[in-house]
């Protein structure tokens, strides 16, 4: 039986990453060893999109919240770096932000219905 699912970010720095998740973001953690950091992730979805025409795709992380702009004055005043503004897209309002050592991440207030709250 499936009982969750586990996302894999890729780091040039995972340290910074870690404590980026971890002191920045707030996420819960376990240390799975040598300061191998596990995140407890708040409830997720998963959507399937269609590839482009060459075939390719990435596959992507998006953190959901529910007031974009709350949200990001909030990170913001931790210090966390934006790299886009907010954008009203077809799904939701989106922006993007700096993960030290881990490339970018999206974080969207979705106008969807949403999953992670299924029973």
């Amino acid at each position: 039986m499936i009982i969750g699912s586990h996302t894999v970010l890729y780091a040039s720095d995972p340290g910074a990453a870690r404590a980026f998740l971890r002191d920045v973001i707030g996420l819960a953690n376990v240390d799975a060893g040598d300061g191998w950091l596990i995140f407890k992730l708040p409830p997720h979805e998963l959507g399937v999109h269609p590839t482009g025409p060459d075939g390719g795709g990435t596959h992507e992380l998006f953190l959901l919240c529910d007031d974009i702009t709350a949200t990001v004055a909030e990170l913001r005043e931790k210090g966390v770096e934006f790299t886009s503004e907010v954008t009203d897209r077809r799904f939701g309002l989106m922006v993007t932000f700096k993960v030290p050592g881990a490339g970018e991440m999206g974080l969207y207030e979705p106008h969807h219905p949403t999953a992670y709250d299924l029973p």
